[in-house]
């Protein structure tokens, strides 16, 4: 399993899992950009790298003297809290036929950027691509939609509903269409493969391996829709990856903590 994150991305892993607590306090440049070049990246790649991320409104830029610190934006904080509840909660039980959300959208072509954040988020839902424009969850999100479509500001574009599969059809065979759950699967045993056997020597070891290990399996909520299992059986190695996940994160956390503390101090 290969590890080679975009360093924007990287970023807001490491500060989603060490910047405690997110809403108060900054983090110094100078300290992120040490991070980075642990995981490979050269100075000038990171520096650029937290300029996009202020540029994306995703950091604020404050300064305590000499030295540059960022503070996480309200729009981070609520895609980190987003994420946490997708990540931590993911497969937490058997899911049997629930409402499911069709999403219809329609946003014009000078809106690209609300439309490519649109569909980031919705993967990140649970949400499959049926068509262009056409998006299905097994989930009730009326709530997360309604939010999500207004801070894009493209509600008027779009369409919801709610509702559930016919009887008369196997719509089991229609999501296979819609995600690529041999796919699913495969990335679950590539993961518990990878992850299965670590040894870690000091705080900087786990802080490399925690924030891989986070890094990677935040890729499992835009990738699994936690469809029925009434419906469809549930990916194979999903329950092994779910119990590696949730014993080693925790249990890497003091040291990862103490080697982000020690480097992001000015």
């Amino acid at each position: 399993m290969t590890f080679s994150p975009a360093p924007q991305d990287l970023v807001l892993t490491l500060l989603g899992a060490h910047h405690v607590p997110r809403e108060h306090g900054t983090v110094w440049s100078g300290g992120l950009v040490r991070l980075l070049a642990e995981f490979g990246f050269t100075e000038g790649a990171a520096r650029v790298a937290l300029n996009r991320l202020v540029a994306r409104d995703l950091l604020a830029p404050t300064k305590n003297g000499r030295h540059v610190h960022y503070a996480l934006t309200p729009r981070t904080l609520t895609v980190l809290a987003e994420g946490d509840q997708r990540i931590f909660t993911l497969g937490e039980r058997p899911r049997t036929e629930t409402t499911w959300t069709v999403l219809w959208h329609s946003i014009p072509e000078d809106r690209r950027l609300a439309r490519t954040r649109l569909v980031s988020r919705l993967r990140f839902l649970g949400f499959g691509s049926v068509q262009d424009g056409t998006w299905l969850a097994p989930h009730d999100r009326e709530k997360e939609l309604a939010a999500l479509l207004a801070e894009l500001e493209v509600a008027e574009h779009a369409g919801v509903m709610l509702g559930r599969p016919a009887t008369a059809v196997d719509f089991g065979v229609f999501v296979t269409r819609v995600w690529d759950l041999d796919e699913l699967s495969a990335r679950y045993r590539d993961f518990v493969e990878h992850f299965r056997d670590h040894e870690v020597e000091d705080d900087r070891a786990a802080l490399l391996l925690r924030t891989r290990l986070v890094h990677t399996f935040r890729e499992f909520p835009t990738l699994d829709p936690e469809l029925p299992a009434d419906l469809v059986p549930a990916p194979e190695c999903r329950a092994e990856a779910l119990r590696l996940f949730h014993d080693l994160y925790p249990a890497l956390a003091p040291a990862a903590q103490r080697h982000f503390d020690e480097v992001t101090a000015p």
